[in-house]
């Protein structure tokens, strides 16, 4: 059942585009590639204590995210 939610949110996300990285949940985050629970609390980490992120290269800030998954990442994740 689980993986039918998840696959359902990643067919949700790639539909609707780009998942804004200011305003999405856990839930939301997970849908990117490469960004597993523990990454998607880390974004939300760092976002609550600087704020919301200017662009979407801010990412390589948080921990856990480095040039590799930021490529990965980079045409599904938007700051607006």
């Amino acid at each position: 059942m689980l993986k039918f939610i998840f696959s359902l949110l990643v067919l949700v996300s790639i539909a609707f585009g780009a998942v804004n990285i200011n305003k999405a949940n856990s839930a939301q985050l997970q849908t990117i590639n490469g960004i597993g629970p523990a990454k998607a609390n880390e974004i939300i980490k760092y976002r609550k204590s600087h704020g919301a992120f200017r662009n979407v290269n801010e990412l390589v800030n948080v921990k856990g995210i480095g040039p590799k998954t930021m490529k990965k990442m980079k045409t599904q994740v938007s700051v607006r």
